[in-house]
């Protein structure tokens, strides 16, 4: 049987996280693992009014093009996706399958040449969902997997339990929740719009600066990722300097790379490293000119999610944490980085580290010193 929560997630994914409209064309996607939440995804746009189409494909597809595609057939765009991102009017996407790490096998070059091929339909997506008239209106989730649960060390019904409450579905009215978190959310976008630069600090040797002016602060409230929980921009492309060291692993397409350190000069990562994985952050560092540079800088809010899991949905939302992207920008937030890549890595805070705001302390600890922005629950 279901379980019953799915149907409160679903009525949030499409009424509150992409506000579905009479006769808006909404895509269903993801892998087969989410058909019960499909489902009731499907039953929530028609109940809107909406016309849904379902298009859920085993993970191991992926992994078949990797492995004996060549060249030329990982590169080249699929126009299906393209024409599916300039056709629809909403997209709901599930991240999370049978086997977290599907592509682990797969060779490096290969995969920063699939993310090549990826790149017209990513621009496209971020595209249209930037616009301001008629833009497109998507949201991803993580589905509550056995697979997920496992990264996390966790028992499957431990879990779910863990989505359902970070997400605020165990609240009685979720959407009500995220609406207050946006106000909180909002104060800080106000007042880091009127910035010039960010410095990170923390005790392990993360000492970084990212220049930040004229960029615009996005808040991110449930509209786009869910669940959610952060406040991001887009860098000036020249202006980041200095060291970042992640204790975090950061995962990416199926592979994990542990104990990153990454160095800025100008911009770009000119010397980095790791204990675990460093050719494979080398080789997608090097799959196009972008992927050296942040295409975004982001600070945790999510005060309900508080343990690093292996996964970016969450890891990234953590209160409490920073997270940079490395490659594509998003444009709404200013950025204009281009690249095939979107790596985020998260650096946690939550002891010893500060955040600086044109010299001035707005993070300590990972808690924010202002009393009306996000904060964690008493």
């Amino acid at each position: 049987m279901p379980d019953p929560r799915l149907a409160k997630l679903a009525d949030v994914l499409v009424g509150y996280c992409v506000g579905v409209k009479k006769n808006d064309l909404v895509l269903i996607r993801g892998d087969i693992a989410a058909e019960p939440l499909a489902l009731e995804v499907c039953r929530a746009v028609v109940q809107a009014g909406g016309r849904p189409h379902i298009r859920l494909a085993p993970e191991e597809h992926e992994e078949i093009l990797l492995k004996h595609g060549d060249k030329r057939q990982l590169e080249t765009p699929n126009e299906i996706l393209l024409n599916e991102v300039n056709t629809v009017d909403c997209m709901v996407a599930f991240w999370g399958g049978r086997n977290s790490r599907y592509l682990a096998s797969c060779d490096p070059a290969k995969q920063a040449s699939y993310s090549k091929g990826r790149k017209p339909v990513l621009e496209r997506l971020l595209e249209r969902a930037a616009q301001k008239k008629d833009p497109l209106r998507w949201v991803g989730t993580q589905v509550p997997t056995a697979a997920a649960a496992q990264d996390a060390d966790m028992s499957t019904a431990q879990f779910a339990d863990f989505v359902f409450a970070a997400g605020y579905i165990d609240k009685r009215d979720p959407a009500a929740v995220w609406r207050k978190l946006s106000v909180a959310q909002k104060r800080a976008c106000d007042h880091l719009n009127k910035c010039r630069e960010l410095r990170f600090r923390n005790e392990d040797g993360t000492d970084l600066r990212v220049g930040i002016k004229g960029r615009t602060w996005i808040n991110c409230d449930g509209h786009h990722n869910f669940p959610d929980g952060e406040v991001f921009t887009g860098p000036i492309e020249d202006a980041t300097e200095g060291v970042v060291q992640y204790r975090f692993p950061a995962v990416y397409s199926g592979r994990e790379v542990t104990d990153i350190r990454l160095v800025f000069k100008a911009g770009r990562v000119v010397d980095c490293s790791a204990s675990k994985g460093e050719d494979f952050l080398i080789q997608m560092l090097d799959q196009d000119a972008g992927a050296r540079t942040l295409g975004e800088i982001a600070i945790g809010t999510n005060y309900s999610v508080t343990r690093y899991m292996k996964n970016t949905l969450f890891d990234e939302k953590i209160g409490g944490t920073f997270h940079a992207a490395l490659g594509k920008a998003y444009p709404e937030s200013g950025g204009k980085n281009v690249s095939g890549l979107h790596w985020d890595m998260v650096c946690d805070l939550r002891e010893g580290g500060v955040i600086e705001a044109d010299g001035k302390v707005i993070s300590r600890n990972g808690r924010f010193t202002k009393a009306n922005w996000p904060q964690a629950a008493d």
